[in-house]
């Protein structure tokens, strides 16, 4: 059976969150959170983004839960494009990340089997499958070489 990207655009995000969770659960550094969960990012008109694996970091967590869509941006997030996401469509939502305070955003291709790092400075790199994903000042001490989600 050909796979249409589905699945592959499923275990990526998998295993990149499960790398993302044992690092941060290990160091106590805050929250990750799944595709299922949405974070209001833009009001008038409401905006919700789901990413396909967010981080919060320790310092910013609320002491309980909020009820619905929290109304902030998590400190990273991870998304994974599947084979019919649209570049505009997936440009702009980096972009609505970023506006909303997101401090790192991980774009990860898995038909080119490459990788975007968008940061709130403005700044971009573009990773090929040697290259490492790095937390930065954002999810201190993770490292992860971009072949290895493939």
């Amino acid at each position: 059976m050909r796979d249409p990207g589905g699945a592959r655009h499923g275990s990526v995000a998998m295993r990149i969150g499960y790398r993302i969770m044992v690092h941060v659960e290990s160091h106590d550094l805050g929250q990750v959170y799944a595709a299922e969960t949405g974070f209001k990012i833009e009001s008038n008109p409401d905006t919700v983004r789901a990413p396909d694996v967010a981080f919060i970091a320790k310092r910013r967590l609320p002491a309980a839960e909020p009820v619905g869509y929290p109304a902030w941006a998590p400190d990273l997030a991870v998304e994974v494009l599947a084979h019919d996401d649209h570049p505009a469509e997936t440009l702009e939502k980096v972009a609505q990340w970023l506006r909303a305070g997101v401090k790192l955003v991980w774009l990860l291709d898995t038909g080119r089997r490459n990788g975007r790092v968008y940061r709130a400075d403005g700044s971009e790199s573009l990773l090929q499958p040697a290259d490492v994903l790095d937390g930065e000042d954002v999810l201190p001490g993770f490292a992860c070489r971009l072949e290895e989600l493939w």
